[in-house]
């Protein structure tokens, strides 16, 4: 199965349920029963596949997990919390539930006990926070999926029926696509205006996180451990540990849905829970991390957010050295001071941000100006097309930043800004428009209309003045006009008029409407 394949049957599959349950589980809460399905059916099968693995190994021939009673069962339960995280018996496998769903008429209560049994099966042990309400936002007994516990049953069926038929292969960690990834987008897509409005999530687009991945790892160092503070599902985090070869994958979501939906997104990529670290809460307000530094510090924070800028954080030592806090209504350079504390010195930090940061003046220049001169921290700007983003046509750029550079005597701009195909409503970076960026990048090359390695001598002058335009000329010249040839051309089509005109004279006098 290709991966256009692959992709097209998960967005048949997505589609198919949204339009069976149109009227029922509408609107963005769709989401929850699409992903947590997915992550259901997944952990179930890659328990059994792991279980009959060992016992083949053990020479157990057509052994079947799924096939055992829960009683022998159970004597898996400790071995497996400890090396899966977690354990389910085989009467709640997805698979076997799927089977009887349709006939199970309390299918709400039998699903509400395979994810509280799922989940407690963690509880007292090293992977129990990353388990702990990994199912919370699938609500069983919610009025999304019908107005009575009949409906909602049979709706709860289609859904489980549906997840189970869709084709990608024997094992989701063979996928060709990130499905998960790529459902959640999908579903962007599909209620992009009702994402915009839900608590402020913000989805970084496939293609952005695969450039922001290669930017902290072009220049070859090696990454070992990678953070976001602001993970959301936790794609980005993931391509770019999978790029980076890390070893460990830290993060911190404010959204409880999207930080549940991240640890799911972790298990699903075959990430241990012994080798992720996700955090719950504001990471700005109250950082989980301590004093931990990484290798590659990425990110998508939210655009100009507010936040406290409280007197306290004058005092921390992520913000102290810049002076001045980032301002209230616009919390874009805390995230960044924020991300660069927890940068190590031989690592690289890319994050995306608005324009605004660029250019705008009060305190967020003090900051731009004390990370250019005092510290010499950013390495490139690169300005991205607008439209990229579900929910905002926002213009954005690229922040990449490092504490030890090698070009330290001038920052490069890219404006990549007409570097995009359009697709649909949406504007999209293509691979070779990916790949343009990151070879210019690697070789700091000067490319007309395009990029520009500014020295801070330049940038000084500029006032410390960052807006893309300033280093990269991107007007295009209009084609000269030749006044004497339109004068001339003028004056002919005037003889042609009024040749015309005694010719439409003539005509008029022969049908007798002119005398």
């Amino acid at each position: 199965m290709s991966n256009k394949q692959q992709r097209e049957e998960l967005h048949r599959t997505i589609w198919g349920m949204a339009d069976e349950l149109r009227g029922q589980a509408g609107g963005w809460e769709f989401k929850a029963y699409v992903l947590g399905t997915l992550f259901y059916r997944f952990i179930s099968e890659n328990l059994t596949d792991y279980i009959n693995k060992l016992q083949q190994e053990a020479g157990v021939e057509g052994f079947n997990y799924a096939d055992m009673s829960d009683e022998d069962a159970e004597v898996a339960r400790e071995q497996m919390v400890a090396e899966r995280g977690f354990f389910i018996l085989p009467s709640q496998l997805f698979q076997n539930v799927c089977k009887r769903c349709e006939q199970d008429e309390n299918l709400n209560m039998t699903l509400a006990k395979v994810f509280k049994a799922i989940e407690g099966s963690a509880i007292g042990t090293a992977s129990e926070d990353d388990m702990k309400g990994l199912f919370s936002d699938f609500n069983v007994d919610s009025m999304f999926l019908g107005g009575d516990v009949k409906t909602r049953n049979r709706n709860m069926a289609k859904v489980l029926l549906k997840i189970r038929d869709m084709n990608l292969g024997e094992d989701f960690l063979d996928n060709k696509i990130d499905a998960f990834g790529d459902a959640y987008e999908f579903l962007m897509t599909m209620y992009a205006s009702g994402a915009g409005k839900s608590g402020g999530e913000f989805f970084t687009p496939q293609e952005v996180s695969e450039l922001l991945a290669r930017l902290a790892a072009a220049d070859g160092h090696e990454i070992r451990s990678v953070y976001d503070p602001a993970c959301g599902s936790g794609s980005l985090l993931l391509r770019t540990a999978r790029g980076g070869n890390a070893d460990t994958i830290y993060g911190q979501e404010k959204n409880p849905t999207t930080f549940n939906l991240c640890r799911m997104n972790m298990l699903l990529h075959g990430i241990k829970y012994k080798d992720f670290e996700i955090h719950n809460g504001d990471t700005l307000e109250n950082d989980e991390l301590g004093e931990h530094q990484f290798d590659a510090v990425v990110a998508n924070p939210p655009f100009s957010a507010e936040w406290t800028a409280a007197e306290k954080f004058n005092n921390d030592d992520r913000f102290s050295k810049a002076g001045v806090l980032a301002p209230k209504s616009k919390a874009d350079y805390a995230f960044i001071l924020h991300m660069l504390y927890h940068l190590n010195d031989g690592g690289t930090m890319a994050c995306v941000a608005p324009h605004g940061v660029l250019f705008r003046g009060a305190a967020e220049g003090k900051i731009r100006r004390f990370l250019i001169e005092k510290k010499n921290y950013i390495d490139a700007i690169i300005g991205l097309p607008a439209n990229i983003f579900y929910g905002t046509s926002i213009p954005t750029c690229i922040l990449v930043m490092k504490k030890c550079r090698q070009s330290d005597d001038n920052i490069l701009f890219i404006d990549a800004s007409k570097e995009f195909e359009k697709v649909k409503t949406q504007n999209k970076l293509r691979p070779d428009h990916i790949q343009k960026i990151i070879e210019t990048y690697r070789t700091r090359a000067e490319i007309e209309k395009y990029s520009h390695c500014a020295t801070l001598k330049e940038i000084e002058e500029n006032d410390y003045n960052l807006n893309i335009p300033r280093y990269v000329d991107t007007f295009e010249e209009e084609e000269e006009i030749d006044i004497k040839a339109v004068m001339a051309e003028i004056k002919e089509l005037e003889s042609k008029r009024t040749e015309l005109d005694a010719q439409i004279e003539v005509y008029l006098k022969e049908l007798g409407i002119v005398e």
